[in-house]
């Protein structure tokens, strides 16, 4: 088994795959999607494995195993039909994928899932290298929260180590009353309590790497969440040269200290006083990058995939300032009246059949000249109202 190990790792190192081979693509949602149509246009072929027949990516790629993420027979055919496999998010089940690393190539590996799979983890390894997050307590009982919060104070947030997104399995405590309803969380399992940071505003940087250690990153994008979700990505934020240097070249600290293979999206919290800190790492394309489709001469996507198939990576220039707003459930029906009104905004729809309150349906990307007119323009519909 070791010896098999080291083969996948060496080949992961020096193997360049060519156009007209598969990427096998773990996971079906609507990042899956952009992942395999930027590969159609790179000439690759692709092949998904998601339970759900109708998932976004299966519509778009050339074949889809519809099955769940933990099927090992499953994966074991995936990895079969494709000469590389990547993933779409980070809930994937790792141990499944540490059964794949023997028979295939998986540049990635896994030590970056272990990593950002445990929020205590990923702590861990950011301060580790000498980076700043927000402070936090190990939490798996009523009395250790509530020393927890004792230490760090309120407001804070209780999340589970592993699992949840864009706000689930997560309470923000307020008040002492607060402790009932946050201690039910506890019942998921580990938890983690963040103190909070004084922070201006929330931003993101994705940056990526290739096996011959190539390094190419991203603008820095300000993100405007609702609720725990994202709603709007300014691009590039409203900060300094300064600081957006400093954002970036934490993001690259980042990727070299992780040995990165593909895309990672790194969150931050900036200071009013400029210092920067970690808040979370995204091991695939993100949200608050999806505006590099057409503000960016390469999108994240075109990058990861890049990256995975160990091609050299391009410096990312940003051509036009954008702005790329969220369609959620609740805003699809409004948001499909702009497209006869808006002509220069430009209109991206999952394919998902079913429209819930909250879930991501698409996303509208627009470039401007004039980032403040723009947001203006957004918050004049009223569809985000």
């Amino acid at each position: 088994m070791i010896k098999l190990w080291k083969a996948v790792i060496f080949l992961a190192d020096t193997a360049q795959l060519k156009q007209g081979q598969t990427i096998g693509i773990i996971g079906g949602g609507q990042l899956g999607q952009m992942l395999v149509l930027s590969a159609k246009a790179m000439g690759l072929k692709t092949i998904i494995l998601d339970p759900d027949a109708t998932c976004p990516a299966g519509q778009a790629a050339d074949a889809q195993i519809v099955a769940p993420y933990d099927d090992l027979l499953a994966l074991e055919e995936l990895a079969k039909r494709s000469d590389v496999l990547t993933y779409e998010f980070e809930n994937v089940d790792l141990a499944a994928l540490e059964h794949l690393t023997d028979a295939k190539l998986l540049p990635q590996g896994t030590k970056l899932l272990q990593i950002t799979k445990n929020r205590l983890a990923e702590k861990a390894f950011l301060h580790e290298h000498g980076l700043k997050t927000a402070p936090f307590r190990a939490v798996n009982t009523r009395a250790e929260l509530e020393q927890a919060v004792a230490q760090l104070g309120f407001p804070s947030i209780l999340k589970t180590c592993e699992g949840g997104y864009d706000g689930k399995a997560q309470f923000t405590l307020k008040e002492e009353a607060d402790l009932d309803v946050a201690s039910e969380l506890l019942a998921q399992g580990p938890c983690i309590l963040e103190g909070f940071v004084n922070f201006s505003l929330e931003c993101s940087v994705m940056v990526a790497r290739n096996a011959k250690g190539e390094v190419t990153v991203f603008p820095v994008s300000e993100n405007v969440h609702r609720d725990h979700i994202l709603h709007e990505s300014i691009i590039p934020a409203r900060i300094t040269s300064k600081e957006h240097k400093k954002a970036q070249t934490i993001a690259i600290k980042i990727a070299q200290s992780l040995n990165l293979r593909g895309i990672l999206g790194v969150e931050l919290f900036v200071e009013p006083n400029g210092e920067i800190y970690v808040n979370e790492l995204a091991p695939r394309p993100h949200n608050s990058g999806h505006y590099s489709i057409e503000a960016c001469n390469f999108s994240q996507f075109d990058i990861h995939n890049r990256a995975v198939m160990n091609w050299p990576l391009p410096k990312i220039e940003l051509l036009k300032p954008a702005i790329m707003v969220n369609i959620l459930g609740q805003h699809k029906a409004l948001s499909e009246d702009l497209i006869a009104r808006k002509p220069q905004w430009h209109f991206h729809d999952y394919g998902k059949k079913d429209v819930r309150v909250d879930r991501k349906m698409g996303h509208i990307t627009i470039l401007t000249d004039d980032l403040e007119q723009t947001l203006a323009e957004i918050k004049a519909t009223q569809v985000w109202d």
